[in-house]
């Protein structure tokens, strides 16, 4: 299983680390949030070192579907209801300048970038499009409009439509970006104590300032990520061979929805998502809609990608703890990463520089969570902890449960998943689990 992107652009191999190691800022987790962090680091001035568990952004950065977009679902109505007018304006000006901000960068880069309109359609919910057109007026974003011309395979009722939005190839922008980081991959951290870092190998890394990037935080006894997030697998088809293409970049409004987007010769096809642990419709619900509306396709890649979802839809970027060291944290990007890492790298930058950034407030981890996923979430990590099973993440002791698409067991508590011979696939776990050779 390897991505689009994957198999089209070789990164840079980097050493492990085979020496304890002190740095002003430590960021841990070499996705796209972490490289972003360390690459606006090294524009301050600040002495930076990235600690990647495997290979760079060959997690979620490299099964992206690469979208860079402030539009994420039909998203400002519900910010305006939770949290009113000011804070749903700042998130969305917050990620406007994402997008401007790779558009600068991506000048000189040849990594595909392209400007795409970025549209949210229904099915069969006008109503609720129209609801977000209003919500989108009150925050004075006059950009967004509602569109009935799609291009779709199938019938809509219309969406609404973010225009100069864009698109990429991830890990091609990454090859020129992380030129001059220092960069430590295949070196795990398993625990940090204060400003001191371990890694699985023994080697110690201490430094002034920590930032965890490692896209599920990996530090059970601060900030409680574990109660206030939750994973969601989700899956992607590349197709090749038929003269079907789309004007843009669609997402459904629907949970169960599917999107779409055009990269050079290949149509990539999302969807099939479910909850880590879960079952779902995977790979088998890409193909068998492919087989209808586009049969003369042929699938030249597949991927799925782990995302967390947040209780309020909204990243947590900032302080790792109300209280406490100098540890930052970036998380729970709901399915929005690559805009989101963007905010967070300028966003933990200013937090470093001890500099007041204007939209700090909407992305704090440590806003009031009271949302009733919360109990919800509570109620299922205490469920399958109690379910008898020999297979247990070693996490927090979950019962695992079997992946028949991805041949992987994976954890319904916390989105922890391990190869069959136990070898660690994603975190929130920090070590590989026992050898779970059999399904059964």
């Amino acid at each position: 299983m390897v991505s689009l992107w994957e198999d089209t652009v070789y990164l840079p191999q980097f050493a492990a680390l085979e020496e304890d190691l002190q740095t002003e800022v430590l960021v841990i987790g070499g996705g796209m949030a972490g490289i972003l962090c360390a690459h606006f680091l090294r524009e301050a001035g600040v002495d930076s070192t990235v600690v990647e568990a495997g290979r760079i952004c060959h997690g979620v950065t490299g099964n992206t579907t690469a979208k860079i977009t402030a539009q994420h679902g039909l998203l400002y109505g519900k910010l305006i209801h939770d949290w009113g007018e000011e804070l749903a304006g700042m998130y969305l000006e917050a990620n406007r300048k994402a997008v401007e901000d790779y558009r600068e960068l991506c000048k000189d880069i040849a990594c595909g970038f392209e400007t795409r309109d970025n549209y949210v359609y229904s099915r069969n919910a006008q109503g609720k499009l129209e609801k977000e057109i209003r919500a989108l007026e009150k925050l004075h974003y006059g950009k967004a409009c509602f569109s009935d011309a799609l291009g779709l395979p199938f019938s809509a009722v219309g969406a609404v439509r973010f225009p100069d939005q864009a698109q990429f190839h991830p890990l091609a922008f990454v090859r020129e970006i992380v030129k001059g980081l220092r960069v430590y991959e295949n070196t795990r951290i398993e625990s940090v104590k204060g400003q001191t870092a371990k890694t699985a190998a023994g080697r110690t890394v201490t430094a002034q300032k920590i930032i965890f990037a490692t896209h599920f935080p990996i530090v059970n006894t601060h900030g409680f990520y574990f109660m206030k997030m939750y994973q969601q697998r989700s899956y992607v088809i590349a197709l090749r061979g038929e003269q079907q293409t789309v004007r843009g970049m669609f997402v459904d409004e629907a949970t169960n929805g599917l999107s779409f987007r055009d990269a050079g010769e290949y149509l990539l096809l999302g969807g099939g998502g479910h909850r880590t642990g879960k079952d779902g419709g995977c790979w088998q619900e890409l193909r068998s809609f492919a087989g209808k509306y586009y049969p003369k396709a042929r699938e030249a890649y597949h991927w799925a990608a782990q995302d967390c979802m947040t209780l309020d839809k909204i990243p947590y970027i900032g302080r790792y703890a109300k209280r406490g060291q100098e540890w930052y944290v970036a998380t729970g990007f709901n399915k929005w990463g690559m805009t989101s890492a963007m905010v967070a790298a300028r966003l933990l930058k200013d937090y470093v520089l001890e500099r007041e950034n204007p939209f700090a407030p909407v992305f704090s981890p440590s806003r009031r969570m009271l949302k009733p996923q919360l109990a919800a979430n509570m109620m299922e990590a205490a469920a399958d902890f109690m379910t008898f099973s020999a297979k247990r993440c070693p996490h927090m002791g979950c019962a695992l449960q079997w992946n028949d698409a991805e041949h992987s067991w994976d954890c319904p508590c916390h989105g922890s998943r391990f190869a069959q011979d136990g070898v660690l696939l994603e975190e929130p776990a920090t070590r590989n689990g026992r050898n779970y050779s059999a399904e059964g």
